[in-house]
């Protein structure tokens, strides 16, 4: 295997990986806190933000760049093992279903969500019922949308924890750890479309985060340490030596 070829596309995708996860936990501290479950409280809060819609294009935009770096692992891989390139393929497909749920997530949060919440604040008395009842209406669409990008998410990850694990210079311990990220997506997702925003789900984000970070500073370890390794030329099994006659020529 020449390393020469695949090491500029693992540097590629190990940096988008690490960039954009480092960049969606910053932006993410800057975003509206409050208790997430308690509507009326919770509301309010969203209302009174005067970053929302800046905090949440900040965040596609992490997003965006770590799911390219996954992207970009499907192509650094390049394996022959036949299930691991399959089991990279459908991961890459699940990337941009993930990124696809995500903007349609951040659609729904970023500006509808702000919006209803402005309109239920700025209401009278007489239409505040009404209001609020349509800021909940989006806030479950939201939960709805989080819940499947989740699950798009855990999947893509535990696809690629397949591609990596069965990849012989990756270390195989990169592929538990993505596997087990994977599997806090997916627990995110069911406890969002169950439970809403709850401590459970809190809980679960911070996991994820923790085995996100490790194994992508892993990565970038790997990547940037990966020497050249050049096919060995047909010289040193013998050809060409004075004496030695190549099968081409028998």
């Amino acid at each position: 295997m020449d390393n020469r070829a695949i090491r500029p596309s693992l540097r590629l995708s190990a940096a988008l990986l690490l960039v954009g996860q480092l960049l969606y936990i910053i932006i993410t501290q800057f975003h509206a806190d409050g208790e997430a479950n308690n509507h009326p409280a919770v509301f309010a809060e969203y209302a009174r933000s005067g970053s929302w819609k800046a905090v949440h294009v900040g965040q596609f935009a992490g997003m965006a760049i770590l799911l390219a770096g996954l992207l970009a692992l499907f192509f650094a891989l390049d394996t022959q093992d036949r299930t691991a390139r399959w089991a990279g393929r459908f991961g890459a497909a699940a990337a941009v279903a993930a990124l696809a749920l995500y903007g349609a997530l951040q659609a729904v949060d970023g500006v509808a969500n702000k919006e209803a919440d402005d309109a239920w604040v700025s209401a009278p008395a007489t239409e505040k019922t009404a209001r609020f009842a349509s800021a909940e209406a989006i806030r479950w669409i939201e939960w709805g949308m989080r819940s499947y990008h989740n699950f798009a998410l855990g999947l893509a990850l535990l696809l690629f924890a397949a591609a990596v694990v069965r990849t012989a210079w990756v270390p195989q311990p990169i592929a538990y750890l993505i596997g087990l990220s994977g599997l806090t997506y997916l627990v995110q997702g069911w406890v969002v479309g169950a439970e809403g925003f709850s401590r459970t789900n809190s809980i679960a984000i911070v996991v994820a985060w923790v085995l996100d970070v490790v194994w992508m500073i892993w990565l970038v370890v790997v990547a940037w340490r990966m020497q050249d390794l050049e096919p060995r030329p047909l010289a040193d099994e013998g050809w060409g030596r004075p004496g030695t006659i190549h099968p081409s020529s028998r």
